[in-house]
């Protein structure tokens, strides 16, 4: 069985959803910490968010069915830091809940020989059929336009300061798509009021963004980091706290950053 879901689309845009796989192999499950068995720190929902929107507007969606605790599929295979001298903060394959402590029973955090077969099993896949869509869909129009999804708690001490603003824009500080893409983006969420944002704050983007948003190349990456607080509620049990009434009132929203990456061109 694939370790992910790919839905083809019809139009030059690819939405990723990384994170929201909860699935962990049986033969993983006893080195965990029992409370790590619900996938506490998942994107929970993503794809009950997102899909719909990749169908209206003809895009394509992939999605993964493990969880991030079995490997993370937006960090550098090398497992280099995302954001050097950042404090707190996971890798490749994490070893602490986003909480800071561990994941892992005493004795049975995973080795290099563990993380490599992670790599091979998951890891790959993962990013081959990613790189295969994206080739297709440029082959076809030309350019080809990238979103990457992701939401997170609203206050995660070991990770960041503060709250964060409900909707983060990343682009690598510019560098994952061309500047008047980053522009238009910026712009409509400017141009709301519900919900506070920042362009490429805390968030700028991760390894998927920074390695195949390539604007020379044809290919425009965002990620858009959302705090849960938009669409569930986040003091509740996560798997079962999606809430239809904040969801409704975020959907549009994201909507339009989709429109609006595919209205523009270069």
């Amino acid at each position: 069985m694939s370790v992910f879901r790919l839905q083809q689309g019809r139009v030059p845009l690819l939405i990723s959803l990384p994170h929201v796989g909860t699935e962990i192999p049986p033969e993983l499950q006893g080195r965990l910490q029992p409370r790590a068995l619900a996938s506490e720190d998942t994107d929970w929902h993503l794809e009950r968010l997102y899909a719909p929107l990749a169908q209206k507007l003809g895009a394509s969606l992939l999605v993964p069915r493990y969880s991030r605790y079995v490997i993370d599929l937006n960090r550098p295979p090398d497992d280099r830091p995302l954001y050097p001298g950042a404090v707190g903060g996971t890798g490749l394959v994490p070893t602490r809940f986003f909480s800071s402590e561990p994941l892992y029973r005493d004795g049975a955090e995973p080795d290099a020989a563990d993380i490599a077969a992670r790599r091979q099993a998951y890891w790959q896949p993962y990013h081959d059929a990613l790189d295969a869509e994206l080739q297709r869909l440029q082959a076809e129009h030309g350019q080809v336009l990238l979103f990457e999804g992701h939401s997170i708690r609203s206050v995660l001490p070991w990770l960041f300061d503060g709250e964060l603003p409900a909707l983060n824009l990343g682009t690598a500080d510019g560098a994952s798509c061309a500047p008047a893409l980053t522009e238009r983006l910026a712009a409509l969420l400017a141009g709301q009021t519900r919900f506070s944002q920042v362009v490429n704050g805390r968030f700028k983007g991760g390894y998927i963004t920074r390695h195949h948003g390539r604007p020379e190349q044809g290919r425009h990456a965002v990620q858009l980091e959302m705090c849960q607080r938009c669409y569930m509620d986040e003091a509740a049990d996560p798997a079962g706290a999606f809430d239809e009434t904040r969801a409704a009132e975020v959907a549009p929203l994201l909507e339009s950053l989709l429109q609006e990456m595919l209205a523009w061109r270069p």
